[in-house]
């Protein structure tokens, strides 16, 4: 497709967007925020299902502190390995924060859902069918080499997302973008298929990056390549330096355009974020211990339960402590590659998730420190619990002869429960019986067999050693059922070339949802995605799923939209493509003692790159007792 001020997208298929009545303008109160004039609505903000907290004249964010000092680094750690400095596309490993100096037209919060706010945006203004929108961008917004950001530069990084972005971005964006234009320096408007959904349209373009169209032309890049070079935007950091596979830095910038800007206040406030790398987290955890770096995130239990004892801790000079974390669990499962034939069986699949012992893991690994996942949408009102509502049955028994059987009937799937050995018996012997029952059986050498004599082998893929405490357990349940399993541990590069080309039978995989879910949904559970979209890791493809995706995309009330969460994760957990873990809904922290934050943490996000600070009096005496550099 060719790059002009005007482009033609065609028209999604009917058969994958519902179409929506128009006319529900009503559902947005816009009273207070909004001016709306012959039908045209402009604003400084947009949420779908009411009013977005923050109005016209807010200062700053709830959460920030405005007074917080601008100054000094803060260092976190990475694993692996980059040679790429370019996050949008497959080619190559993207170095850690990558995204971080580009700026959208509109940004989220971490206080609220379903709220965007004008960022690059001064304003957007819509018509009552979100047929399209306007966006004008700030007259003083600036990329960081001092030229203005401009449509033209919005519509250029547009048609770079829509020709070289990844395959299903590319598919997504298509579908719902009819064309794209520049009406004025600072103003371009988009146009939408009136089969897409009014909730996800204007979040989605006004979420894209911004980068500046000159800096493509002159060096002859695209989207789709790995390089190190990275675009001119307009974000307040930009990269300072970069050392292979050793670490990434950037710097803030003083120039920054949007420092005085409402949204921004109390936010970017360390002068530089130094990324290091390391091969595996038993190393990065030594290099926190020696200062190396000096912002922890502790994601392994054990670690966290038995290694904290080192000196700097126990003299007072590195702080250990949790903190809330109000986001849902993050899907985190290991999920069986439906492309193989090995696991179309949903009997396979039910047999081999008992075999997983959460309870034992739980109390012997773990320090009884997680909970149990059991919904896509856990720790939230939109996990399906016990038979399905008169409401979820209207949207499902349409659909009954193309979901897995029961599920009309039946409670919402849960995961197995076990008992507090290794090996779960009355587990082991229901694994048993469904594997008989789907024609592996148990020969001579101990081995499960089909029909034509092929054995039942199953390879879990891993990249990290922090999980072989918790596979090799796995490994040998499944052994003992009689599974060819094996556990097979590669470095990074291999993991992320197998996995990008589907080359695995089990991986752990995050389906992290959203509390105001949308077309997102397809990236992840579509069919359309399945072929090309790593983030449906499963290959999931099942048109009663789309259909009940699509019921939660065109939901127009928040009492509809959970209805049909509820339902969609009903039938996704009916499925059993995953064997679900854990989760923790704190924040496990360790930092050595001279950041700070407000005293009150909004409940979507932690926040350390985002609105903590760096305390210069702290840091002094840090150094001054020879304990960091």
């Amino acid at each position: 497709m060719k790059t002009v001020k005007t482009i033609a997208v065609a028209r999604t298929n009917q058969t994958l967007v519902t179409t929506l009545m128009l006319g529900f303008s009503a559902l947005l109160i816009w009273a207070s925020v909004a001016m709306a004039q012959d039908g045209i609505t402009k604003t400084h903000a947009l949420n779908f299902f009411g009013e977005p907290k923050y109005g016209p004249d807010a200062t700053h964010l709830g959460y920030v502190n405005v007074d917080a000092p601008k100054g000094g680094e803060i260092s976190i750690w990475a694993p692996g390995t980059f040679d790429s400095m370019n996050p949008y596309t497959r080619k190559g490993n993207s170095g850690a924060l990558a995204s971080a100096p580009y700026e959208s037209l509109l940004e989220e919060t971490a206080d609220e859902v379903g709220s965007s706010y004008g960022l690059l945006a001064e304003s957007l203004e819509y018509p009552a069918d979100y047929s399209w929108v306007i966006f004008n961008i700030r007259p003083e917004a600036r990329f960081s080499d001092g030229s203005d950001v401009t449509a033209e530069d919005a519509l250029f990084t547009y048609n770079l997302f829509l020709n070289d972005g990844l395959p299903s971005y590319r598919a997504y964006l298509a579908q719902i973008v009819t064309g794209a234009e520049v009406l004025g320096p600072k103003q371009i408007k988009y146009t939408f298929s009136p089969d897409a959904s009014p909730r996800s349209t204007i979040p989605i373009v006004g979420g894209l990056p911004v980068m500046k169209k000159a800096w493509f032309e002159e060096t002859g890049h695209t989207l789709d390549e790995s390089r190190l070079e990275m675009p001119i935007g307009s974000a307040e950091y930009i990269l300072e330096s970069y050392d292979i596979n050793r670490n990434v830095v950037y710097k803030r910038r003083d120039d920054y355009w949007g420092k005085d800007l409402w949204l921004k206040k109390g936010r970017s406030n360390f002068d530089s974020i130094r990324v290091e790398y390391f091969a595996d987290s038993n190393a990065a955890f030594e290099g926190f211990k020696s200062g190396e770096y000096t912002f922890r995130t502790e994601n392994t239990s054990k670690v966290w339960a038995t290694q904290y004892d080192f000196p700097a801790l126990s003299d007072g000079y590195v702080i250990k402590t949790t903190l809330p974390d109000g986001n849902m669990a993050p899907g985190q499962s290991y999920v069986f590659n439906l492309r193989r034939e090995k696991f179309q069986d949903i009997r396979v699949r039910e047999a081999l998730g008992l075999m997983f012992n959460f309870e034992w893991s739980n109390e012997s690994l773990f320090y009884g420190a997680y909970a149990r996942i059991n919904s896509f949408w856990e720790n939230s009102d939109f996990a399906a619990t016990g038979t399905p509502s008169a409401e979820e049955l209207a949207l499902l028994t349409p659909l009954a002869d193309q979901l897995p059987q029961g599920i009309l009937e039946a409670e919402a799937v849960m995961a197995p429960v076990s008992g507090t050995r290794p090996t779960d018996r009355n587990n082991l012997r229901a694994a048993s019986d469904l594997l008989d029952q789907a024609g592996w059986t148990v020969g001579d050498d101990g081995l499960r067999r089909n029909a034509t004599g092929d054995t039942l082998r199953v390879e879990i893929m891993e990249d990290s050693p922090t999980f072989d405490r918790v596979h090799l357990p796995y490994i040998d349940n499944l052994k003992k059922l009689g599974v060819d399993a094996v556990y097979t541990r590669i470095d990074d590069a291999q993991y992320t070339e197998r996995r990008r080309a589907f080359d695995y039978d089990m991986i752990v995989h995050s389906m992290p949802m959203s509390l105001e879910p949308g077309t997102g949904l397809k990236q992840y559970f579509g069919s359309e995605t399945a072929d090309v979209s790593d983030r449906n890791a499963m290959g999931l493809k099942s048109a009663a799923v789309d259909a009940l995706i699509e019921n939660v995309i065109t939901a127009e009330t928040p009492e509809v939209m959970k209805v049909s969460v509820q339902a969609l994760d009903r039938a996704l957990r009916a499925y059993r493509f995953w064997v679900p873990q854990w989760y923790n809904n704190t924040h496990r922290v360790a930092y050595w003692d001279m950041y700070e934050h407000p005293e009150t943490l909004p409940p979507y996000a932690l926040g350390q790159l985002d609105f903590w600070w760096y305390n210069a009096d702290k840091a002094a005496k840090l150094k001054d007792a020879g304990v960091l550099r």
